[in-house]
């Protein structure tokens, strides 16, 4: 079989535009390939004008011809004159309604990092259309490595809420201050950490803890020297978009999700440590964290983009409203519509203070996020669209709409299977479903998935994110899921293979078995149909090796 190079492929293309325009043949291919072939018209006529061949009275057939390349003339040029738009534009309308109807009335793929694509050439006609949203590479995960435009200045380092913690923090960041004089964020909550403070009474406190804050003076005492160096944040107050350059977390995989959460667009690249119970994405132990940080700031480390979910809940009122405004427009709005959309404003409004995710205020999540049935005694009724398009519904405790960082969590124990996380996927996973047959589902990255009460559903279900803003997911409300254009750099300790096989087996015991056995001679012979043979070993001593 030859392979045909893309010179090669390009010259059979035109090549065949050439032979069906000599024979005088229609052109249907697709609009790329009708801009050929109405530019070779073009030229071909620009050429026997040069030429002075065509006539000044043409004939029936003459007159036919011309006005075909009159009419390609202007369909080239009509389409010369449209806006093309860059490939680098980014691409975040998630949710836009102008942008998602195509001419096949599907919905578009939202632009993944990860996300596959084929060859872009299929023969010598077919082809795929070039469109930023939709044709991908393919990426090898030992490709993806840290590169630092510019020395990293600024660190945010993340600690879990323990007294064990804490002699490993002071310890890092003072290592950053004054060894490698890097501007140091912590959180506020820090600050206020009694063992890290002496401006209290100790006489309030109970025995126990005076004992605690006895031991741990030594520690305070260089946190003290430290901490007018420090800047603080406060969550849910300060933004630290482009204000960090890199992320120490010091703690479990709780702690990784918060800061995960912290960084709603961008996040910078992730060095986890483990000092928590699981472990499973904090690859990085404290023993030598010197020699592990120093390779990381000179980008000597390889990454794993661990890709997030955008959530976003729309509510029944919001559309509601919009429906009424869109009604009113002309400021010709009926008496009983405009009362409706005060009535839906006043809602609106009076709910506003407990919904923290709504349309134009969207939420990413690394691991999952989950639709129960919350405290109601009844089955969840879950109804689930892919793309736009009716897939099923869910009869059970609830759903699972995870990442495949998340597939090792809350989708695990439901029965989910493992999904490495540079895997371009959203896992849908049932929880306790009332039927034999719902198995867990894989879907391309960048889909969306709108998952609603069912009408007929006898209650209302409670969806949260990351284990965090528990809200009420009522009848008519719907949330959209899709994946995020912004991933989470987490940064590797050996490799993207080999850290997250090392997590299964043991942060997971994946696979944990005795190992099987191997046949002696004794079995060898017992297997044998010869009894002679048999009765010789009968009289031999056997000794275990």
């Amino acid at each position: 079989m030859t392979c045909l190079s893309d010179i090669d492929l390009a010259t059979l293309h035109q090549h065949r535009l050439e032979e069906r325009f000599s024979y005088k043949l229609a052109w249907s291919g697709t609009g790329h390939q009708q801009v050929q072939y109405n530019d070779l018209l073009m030229r071909h006529n620009a050429s026997l004008k040069r030429q002075r061949i065509i006539p000044n009275k043409a004939s029936a057939s003459t007159t036919k011809t011309t006005s075909t390349i009159q009419a390609s003339e202007t369909l080239a040029s009509s389409a010369e004159s449209q806006p093309v738009k860059s490939e680098d534009e980014p691409d975040d309308g998630y949710f836009d309604s102008t942008t998602r109807r195509r001419r096949s009335g599907t919905w578009p793929r939202t632009r993944s990092l990860n996300a596959p694509s084929p060859f872009q050439q299929f023969g010598p006609c077919g082809r795929i259309m070039k469109n930023s949203a939709m044709v991908m590479q393919i990426q090898d995960p030992a490709s993806q490595r840290l590169t630092w435009y510019k020395p990293p200045l600024t660190v945010l380092v993340i600690k879990k809420k323990d007294s064990k913690v804490l002699f490993p923090f002071v310890q890092l960041v003072e290592w950053l201050v004054q060894e490698k004089h890097m501007v140091v964020w912590v959180e506020s909550a820090v600050l206020e950490d009694k063992l890290l403070r002496d401006d209290f009474k100790l006489d309030q406190e109970s025995a126990r803890f005076r004992q605690v804050h006895e031991e741990y003076a030594g520690v305070r005492e260089r946190f003290l020297a430290l901490r007018e160096k420090l800047v603080t944040f406060k969550d849910g107050r300060d933004d630290l978009t482009d204000r960090i350059d890199f992320i120490v977390c010091l703690g479990g995989d709780g702690t990784l999700l918060y800061a995960s959460q912290l960084f709603q667009q961008s996040v910078p690249p992730v060095m986890a440590f483990y000092l928590g119970s699981l472990g499973f994405l904090t690859p990085f132990q404290c023993e030598n964290f010197q020699e592990q940080v120093t390779n990381v700031l000179e980008g000597h480390a390889a990454l794993t983009l661990r890709s997030r979910l955008r959530c976003s809940i729309h509510r029944k009122g919001e559309r509601r409203k919009e429906s009424l405004q869109a009604a009113g427009s002309s400021n010709l709005l009926k008496p009983s519509l405009q009362r409706q959309l005060n009535y839906v404003e006043v809602n609106h409004s009076a709910g506003s203070n407990n919904n923290n995710c709504s349309a134009n205020n969207s939420i990413l999540v690394l691991n999952e996020v989950v639709i129960n049935r919350g405290p109601s005694p009844y089955l969840s009724n879950i109804d689930i669209f892919l793309d736009g398009k009716y897939i099923t519904s869910v009869q059970g405790d609830g759903l699972i709409v995870s990442t495949p960082t998340g597939s090792t969590a809350y989708a695990a124990a439901a029965g989910a299977s493992m999904i490495h996380p540079s895997v371009p996927a959203i896992l849908v996973t049932p929880i306790c479903p009332h039927s034999l047959s719902f198995r867990p589902i894989v879907v391309p990255a960048g889909v969306e998935l709108k998952i609603s009460i069912s009408p007929d559903s006898r209650n209302t279900s409670r969806v949260s994110f990351d284990g965090r803003n528990d809200q009420e997911l009522n009848h008519g409300d719907s949330l959209r899921v899709t994946t995020s254009i912004y991933p989470v750099p987490s940064i590797c300790a050996q490799d993207q293979i080999s850290d997250w096989f090392d997590s299964l087996a043991e942060g997971l015991h994946w696979n944990v078995r005795k190992r099987q056995k191997c046949l002696d001679e004794l079995s060898d012979l017992t297997s044998s149909v010869s009894d002679d043979t048999l009765d010789e070993f009968d009289n031999l001593k056997i000794y275990d090796a």
